[in-house]
């Protein structure tokens, strides 16, 4: 067995290479520029109210004389004219300013009295109300930096500057093999020997919380062949994963298949609890996880191992990592590091119960995973542990 830390660094050394793919804009969101974002416009694209008002020339105007009101400017619309000297044209939000103006009064400021208007603001000043042109952005210069995680906002400003699509990196394709001869569906009636299969639900969900969907998703016997050819049949796939069938047992031919299917084995059993007989492997570009058949195991070695492999493909660091202090003591043998489901609350952490790793009632109540390292035994109430969180 080897330690979690060399079991991260030998997944690490084994990531392969991104993928980048080009998506219309509204299908962006969530992902990952792979490439800067350069303006292909100022913006605004011309100057432009920033009120309902009156748009006018301020240095053509003394402050007290009326102004003649020439014209009116909807935001869409665009006034050609000049305006000329002491004139003024009626402006609504957005619009764009006419040429000779350079101001606008709002219009709870303005006295109207036919086809003049008097202006009642002596706080007024040249350029007042007017969004200039390239303000926000302009023309040629990076908006967005490769890198940059796309949210709603980041799709808004984008779509504001004329960007219909963007190149990001892609999701991985992923594929989730599940082994075992007792398994039968949810729904199904209960028979003796059999229990209900929960794998493929907990890691199809796992990753819908990645915003991600599997290609994949398999359940097959406990037999050699037919674990080979559900694996032979998934190796374009990104990354491979296998619950079940990676211990020492008579029945377990996960790893067996692997080889025989030419994935090339890089670890085999890591110094944890729960997961203990977790695998990685090779092929070509293709990444396999041999996780444990039990859930809670299951589920632990996803959100510890997998997600970081994943990230490695969208650029995306997906839960937070914290040291929180502990809410009560804990014992522990030495040996091996432990993955306990956990409990945040205000400023600590607390370990339920219930942490066999076939017990799947604490699992559902965790909001975290506690890191006990390998070789210390006792944990002192208020003293900082290594936090996941899972949601």
């Amino acid at each position: 067995m080897i330690p979690i830390q060399e079991a991260k660094r030998l997944i690490h050394e084994n990531y392969t290479s991104t993928k980048v793919t080009q998506l219309p804009i509204n299908k962006a969101n969530g992902f990952v520029l792979a490439e800067s974002v350069f303006s292909p416009i100022d913006t605004p694209p011309f100057d432009q109210s920033a009120m309902d008002g009156y748009a006018f020339s301020f240095d053509e105007w003394d402050g007290k004389s009326e102004l003649l009101l020439s014209g009116e400017v909807q935001a869409g619309n665009y006034l050609a004219e000049n305006l000329k000297p002491k004139e003024a044209v009626r402006i609504f939000t957005g619009a764009a300013m006419p040429a000779g103006t350079d101001s606008v009064v709002i219009q709870e400021n303005v006295i109207k009295n036919g086809k003049y208007v008097s202006i009642k603001d002596d706080k007024l000043i040249k350029g007042s109300n007017v969004r200039l042109q390239g303000s926000q952005t302009k023309k040629g210069e990076i908006t967005l930096a490769e890198g940059h995680y796309l949210s709603p906002a980041a799709i808004s400003f984008l779509a504001g500057l004329g960007v219909d699509s963007l190149k990001v990196y892609s999701n991985p394709a992923i594929s989730i093999i599940v082994t075992g001869k007792e398994l039968i569906i949810p729904g199904e009636a209960m028979s003796n020997g059999k229990i209900y299969e929960s794998n493929s639900f907990g890691l199809t969900a796992a990753l819908e919380q990645l915003d991600i969907v599997p290609v994949s998703v398999e359940v097959v016997d406990d037999d050699e062949q037919k674990i080979m050819n559900a694996i032979n049949n998934q190796l374009s796939a990104d990354i491979i994963m296998l619950s079940g069938g990676v211990s020492v047992g008579d029945y377990d031919f996960v790893t067996s298949a692997l080889e025989k299917c030419g994935v090339k084995k890089v670890f085999h059993k890591v110094k944890q609890k729960p997961g203990k007989p977790f695998y990685f492997g090779k092929h070509q570009q293709t990444l396999v996880f041999g996780l444990p058949g039990n859930p809670a195991a299951v589920l632990s070695c996803f959100y510890e191992y997998v997600v970081e492999a994943i990230g490695s493909f969208t650029k995306k660091a997906y839960f937070k990592k914290l040291m929180l202090p502990l809410a009560d003591d804990f014992t522990k043998k030495p040996g091996l590091t432990l993955f306990l489901k956990g409990k945040t609350r205000t400023n600590e952490v607390s370990i339920l119960k219930d942490q066999e790793s076939y017990k799947m009632n604490s699992f559902a109540m965790a909001d975290c995973i506690i890191e006990l390292e390998e070789d210390k035994t006792r944990f002192n109430k208020g003293d900082l542990v290594k936090v996941q969180m899972i949601v």
